[in-house]
């Protein structure tokens, strides 16, 4: 080979090598620049996630830093209970509800019959204590609404019926749905006479925020781990997996006997 060829062969692969190293630079850009940039969308969406979270449950009128408002006839420590049925009955129901929460309409759905026939017979009372569990699981304001609602419900003296009825029209857990003020005073349109200047007014004006949100920290200092949960007797019967309605009201029964 002569030395012509020789010093154009070298020239070539001189040409090749330098040519391949611009290539691996340039991919190291092209990457660093999709990596850049797949950091950036990630910050931006946190950003907007957090802000997002930062706004979850929040109103344009939110009472519930304010004092709290007991609802008319509420008893027990600090007025948190709403009270069902006749102050002489022996035995008493303590029934910690979600009006978002699932298995608390599960269980209206199955116990309520039972419950009101004692009530209506004056063997039980039921005292109902609203929580807004959901709201900090799933976040937005519903719980805390529709218990402002059933309270302002209370006020009027409708509190059993408007409570079934709020349970009959349940959105799905992951929907907000009650949040919504004017969701909660349609539904109340189902209720004979509780749509009412005064009752439009205490929903608007979450009068009974504070209430709730203070029912609501009794509940969580409480050590109940969920809702609903519901004490006959100091035993919460919920846990029980043998309970029936035909068993509760049997239970109701040998008290009211004792």
């Amino acid at each position: 080979m002569s030395e012509k060829n020789r010093e154009g062969k070298s020239t070539a692969r001189e040409r090749l090598a330098v040519e391949r190293q611009k290539q691996k630079g340039a991919e190291k850009r092209r990457r660093a620049l999709i990596v850049g940039a797949s950091v950036v969308c990630v910050l931006a969406l946190a950003a907007v996630v957090g802000v997002l979270a930062a706004g979850a449950g929040k109103d344009k009128k939110n009472t519930a830093a304010g004092p709290a408002v007991s609802p008319s006839g509420a008893t027990g420590k600090d007025g948190l209970a709403i009270p069902v049925g006749k102050d002489g009955a022996k035995s008493t129901l303590t029934v910690w509800e979600d009006f978002r929460c699932p298995a608390c309409e599960s269980f209206e759905t199955v116990y309520r019959p039972t419950i009101r026939q004692l009530v209506d017979a004056g063997q039980l009372k039921v005292e109902y204590h609203l929580v807004t569990l959901i709201d900090g699981n799933m976040g937005g304001s519903g719980s805390r609404h529709a218990a402002n609602a059933a309270a302002c419900a209370q006020d009027a003296g409708k509190f059993a019926a408007y409570h079934d009825v709020l349970y009959a029209n349940q959105p799905k857990e992951t929907e907000d749905t009650f949040a919504d003020n004017g969701k909660l005073i349609e539904l109340a349109g189902k209720v004979d006479g509780l749509v009412t200047p005064g009752f439009r007014a205490c929903v608007d004006d979450g009068r009974h925020d504070s209430w709730v949100k203070k029912s609501n920290a009794a509940f969580q200092s409480s050590g109940f781990s969920g809702t609903p949960t519901v004490l006959l007797g100091g035993k919460n019967i919920y846990a029980d997996q043998t309970m029936t309605p035909a068993k509760l009201k049997q239970m109701v029964q040998a008290e009211n006997k004792g």
